[in-house]
């Protein structure tokens, strides 16, 4: 992968092969190592390399991109006049801003090197240990474990450069009976590999799929629901674009009032939801600069109940005269001290959900979902546990979510299938929309 010194040089390299008033360069590399696991035993192993050299040139506003992956001279000569070719044949853009002047970027390095360096030997004992206890079971386990690493940078005409790179990790299994009637799934990702534990894993999977048997059927409604902390991720790591300004000023967002204006600084939560970006939490990976290039810093999106800013891109800022801000990444809905199992000792009668699965929008500026759950759905009566039930398919935006939201737990980091990484809790809230059963295992 590219060192800082290397990024530096290439990115002076393209540009010095420009020919227009405006260029900008991002470069790319990254490396990744994964080992699937099926019926008890390793099916495949995969490395991969990639690196690629993406060119922008702009003039009178209008302009053209290119990429490649080949960084010899000619190969980059070649990309930097295809992207002025594209311009020149492109319709003048009317919200193309200047290029940003040099930055000062904030000091972001989530590299853990043992984390970069893994290969299979240092994954595989994690995965024997879910493998061996599903077989002592008599279960099968299956899954997927992967690790990554990048380096990228940033840089044009005006003087800008910026590196960063990063290294993560994660694991998921899924359990299941002989004969299939049955499922449990846990998954686990950290920055650091060497915390990943594939005996916690493989207890929670095989707890889950032992429980799950036999499911009863409900009918669908209104349930209140405990989610565990990857369910929760599954929804509210979708809200990061119903945080845009210009969404919402435009009137298609969930903070877009009727007849105009937003919701900032209206409280639309209760006090106990706070929703932020926090880049420099040790436990989630960041990049020192956003989307635009601007520096990455935190920010607060809810603050107990009141939504506090919005998102602003270059071009709307300047329309609104509002300063530039990056985009929501590095979500972290703070928590309280409670576990899971404390929230289920609260609820009188609900479901327990233990992720979703297969979320698609429905309506983006209600930012109503739909999907279904998945390995572990149990009803809780009197503040226990009772019985599994069949799946639901759910119509839920996670805005009335958070709005019905009674209590929360402990937050940690989730990866799950369909939501981004993020700091979650469980939580409990009311009125959670099922709207059919679903036979699915």
């Amino acid at each position: 992968m590219f060192t800082r010194e290397q990024a530096r040089k290439l990115a002076e390299k393209v540009l010095s092969f420009s020919t227009f008033p405006e260029c900008s360069v991002m470069l790319s590399s990254s490396e990744e190592v994964n080992v699937r696991f099926a019926n008890n035993g390793v099916t495949t192993s995969g490395f991969t390399v990639e690196r690629s050299v993406a060119v922008s040139s702009t003039r009178d506003r209008k302009t053209g991109a290119s990429t490649t992956t080949q960084i010899d001279d000619d190969s980059l000569r070649a990309v930097v006049k295809r992207s002025e070719e594209l311009a020149a044949i492109a319709p003048a853009n009317p919200e193309h801003v200047p290029p940003l002047e040099k930055q000062e970027y904030p000091p972001i390095d989530k590299f853990d090197e043992e984390t970069a360096r893994a290969r299979s030997p240092l994954m595989i004992p994690q995965i024997r240990a879910i493998i061996e206890a599903a077989a002592g079971k008599k279960l099968v386990a299956a899954g997927f474990f992967e690790r990554s690493a990048s380096a990228s940078a940033t840089a044009n005409k005006n003087g800008l450069f910026a590196f960063g790179r990063t290294a993560d990790s994660r694991i998921s299994t899924t359990v299941r009976t002989l004969d299939g009637t049955s499922s449990g799934w846990a998954a686990q990702p950290s920055l650091r590999i060497s915390e990943i534990d594939g005996a916690m894993l493989a207890e929670r999977a095989i707890a889950r799929c032992l429980q799950w048997r036999n499911p009863v059927r409900l009918e669908p409604g209104k349930y209140t629901v405990v989610l565990e902390p990857t369910a929760v991720s599954d929804l509210l790591s979708m809200m990061g674009l119903a945080f845009s300004a210009r969404a919402a000023e435009e009137g298609r967002s969930f903070l877009s009032k009727k007849g105009g204006g937003t919701y900032v600084s209206e409280k639309l939560f209760p006090e106990i939801v706070t929703l932020r970006s926090d880049p420099f939490d040790p436990r989630l990976p960041a990049m020192p600069w956003s989307g635009e290039g601007l520096p990455t810093r935190r920010m607060t999106w809810i603050d107990k109940g009141v939504v506090q800013n919005l998102f602003y891109d270059r071009y709307w800022a300047a329309k609104a005269g509002k300063r530039p801000t990056p985009f929501p990444a590095a979500l972290v809905l703070d928590g309280a001290g409670a576990e899971v199992e404390d929230l289920i000792r609260s609820v009188q009668r609900g479901l327990l959900v233990t992720h979703f699965w297969y979320i698609r929008v429905v309506n983006p500026q209600t930012l109503q979902l739909t999907g279904l759950t998945r390995d572990g759905l149990f009803l809780i009566e009197n503040g226990k546990v009772t019985a599994p039930v069949m799946n639901f398919r759910f119509n839920e935006s996670p805005v009335r979510l958070l709005q019905n939201t009674q209590k929360l737990g402990r937050a940690t980091r989730t990866r799950g299938f369909e939501g981004g990484s993020m700091l979650a809790p469980p939580l409990v809230s009311a009125d959670f929309t099922f709207t059919s059963v679903s036979d699915a295992v």
